[in-house]
């Protein structure tokens, strides 16, 4: 194996990395483009809402389901909603918010970014004196984390009513008992943690595939090719994150205790 082979996806990271940074600062540039922002959000919105809900609801009941039944072997039917509830807030909503804004709105933003790129906007851009990131990759890194959010606790709200059917109906379950255990075991920093999950993925999200999207080369084979690589990086990074983000919360906030 050559060193210029070892190297390659070492110099991929670190471009990556400053070009995160190059976003970062052009967060702080003016103007602000809020007809861009509020433009992508809408594309955003509408290209996720609709998927996300339908993804909750299995999410939900998949949790409540398995949950509820390792639960009944304890004997603890009771605290099915409070572990369903923590799940879903701490777990499931974030990820499942993650991959749609990753699958969904990270292609779009990549393809888009892409073809411009082959067609030689962003060159005529920066001859003009506008810099794209600011122009282009800011609005969209912003609406990306907007709507993470926003999808966060759809995905929240519609799990948990999930969860509540699929135990009241099918594992007999009392309602009054799936709703008077939500507090149990779930406290309020679980809310904060998801919250601040869905904003970091969908940061990471838009990122990486303006990154991808406007270092594309190759013609529309390479707009395919960048479109492909962002939505695979990004689950990569996504999971690993996830992973980052909750062992830390782990340690600094405490089990709630009975």
């Amino acid at each position: 194996m050559s060193l210029a082979t070892v190297s390659r996806p070492l110099g991929t990271a670190g471009k990556l990395f400053a070009f995160a940074l190059d976003v970062f600062m052009g967060l702080f540039r003016r103007p602000f483009q809020l007809r861009e922002f509020l433009q992508q959000s809408w594309f955003i919105a509408s290209v996720t809402i609709i998927p996300t809900a339908l993804v909750a609801i299995p999410f939900g009941a998949v949790i409540a389901l398995q949950v509820g039944g390792l639960i009944q072997q304890f004997g603890a039917q009771s605290f099915t909603g409070s572990a369903a509830v923590l799940a879903i807030l701490r777990e499931a909503g974030p990820i499942a918010t993650a991959l749609l804004i990753a699958g969904a709105a990270g292609s779009a933003i990549a393809a888009d970014l892409g073809s411009r790129r082959i067609r030689e906007e962003l060159d005529a851009m920066m001859v003009l004196g506008i810099d794209p990131i600011q122009r282009l990759v800011v609005p969209r890194v912003l609406a990306c984390m907007m709507i993470a959010l926003f999808l966060n606790g759809l995905v929240s709200v519609v799990g948990v009513m999930g969860g509540y059917v699929f135990n009241v109906v099918l594992q007999g379950g009392t309602p009054g008992a799936y709703l008077a255990s939500f507090t149990a075991l779930a406290q309020l920093p679980d809310l904060w943690q998801g919250m601040v999950k869905a904003v970091v993925f969908g940061l990471i999200a838009a990122i990486v595939a303006s990154y991808k999207g406007m270092t594309a080369s190759g013609g529309p084979k390479g707009v395919g090719d960048a479109v492909n690589e962002s939505v695979v990086i990004t689950f990569l990074l996504l999971f690993v994150v996830n992973f980052v983000i909750t062992a830390v919360y782990i340690q600094l906030v405490p089990a709630k205790g009975m």
